[in-house]
């Protein structure tokens, strides 16, 4: 049997499987029922290991013991296994939450919270800077800063920028301004935009501009910018830069503020 590897790749990545596992449990797919020995042969892997990894397939749901002698596995359908799967992720992920939101109200988040306001106090506000890379962890770094605003929150983006962060930062959007947090943003409006716009409401005030740039500005204090064109950057490669610096930031704002003067509301450019 071969199995290419690009498919034991995706199976380990999908299933979080081993390599061993993954080429037992596809032997086994292509047999049916098969022993132990047979698989190891079939998928080459060593027969010291394969009773070992049938253990694990077994107790993970993959396979079915068969009762008699000699001991043969029976594959359970590759259906039942993404169902299985899935109901295992969405408890480990429910059991992993719950642990979570119950240390919030515990002594141990409190020392924590302790040991970083102790060490914050001891850093050059100029060495609070950092990159970041890869989307998902800018956005994740964006959402924090967000959450900790207190006056206001300026973004300038891109067009498809703007309709990824109505679907990532939303909620926290709505949480700054229910504190009466303002939030501007601008990019370039075009139809495709329409529905993020309206998404917005009442959250933040939106305008068009003409110009390509992609930074956020916390409180005249905090400031983070990507370096490329996200129309030219795989996401995985996308970079962004963090710096709390309250000199440039508020010089930054002021000139944003200039700009911001001349560009047209969202209403006026989309027609809404």
């Amino acid at each position: 049997m071969i199995v290419k590897d690009e498919l034991l790749s995706k199976l380990r990545r999908y299933f979080a499987l081993n390599l061993y596992e993954v080429k037992i449990w596809t032997a086994l797919l292509s047999r049916g029922v098969s022993t132990a020995g047979e698989l190891s042969d079939i998928a080459n892997v060593p027969r010291s290991r394969s009773y070992d990894i049938l253990e694990s397939l077994e107790k993970k749901g993959f396979v079915v013991m068969k009762i008699g002698k000699p001991i043969k596995y029976i594959a359970v359908p590759p259906k039942e296994i993404v169902e299985r799967v899935k109901k295992n992720v969405r408890m480990e992920s429910d059991d992993r939450i719950k642990r979570l939101e119950e240390l919030k109200n515990t002594e141990v988040i409190n020392e924590l919270n302790g040991l970083h306001s102790t060490g914050i106090e001891l850093v050059e506000p100029s060495e609070l800077s950092g990159s970041l890379k890869g989307r998902h962890n800018l956005y994740n770094h964006m959402e924090l800063t967000i959450r900790n605003a207190e006056e206001s929150v300026t973004i300038i983006t891109t067009t498809q920028g703007l309709m990824r962060k109505i679907e990532g930062l939303k909620p926290v959007l709505e949480q700054v301004k229910k504190r009466g947090v303002k939030v501007k943003i601008c990019a370039p409006l075009t139809k495709e935009t329409i529905a993020a716009v309206k998404d917005l409401g009442t959250i933040a005030e939106v305008r068009h501009t003409d110009t390509k740039a992609r930074f956020l500005i916390v409180d005249r204090k905090e400031i983070m910018f990507m370096i490329s064109d996200d129309q030219e950057v795989h996401p995985t490669y996308d970079v962004g830069i963090w710096v709390n610096t309250p000199f440039f930031a508020n010089a930054l704002e002021e000139l944003f503020e200039l700009a911001w003067k001349e560009m047209k509301p969202a209403k006026q450019v989309l027609k809404l």
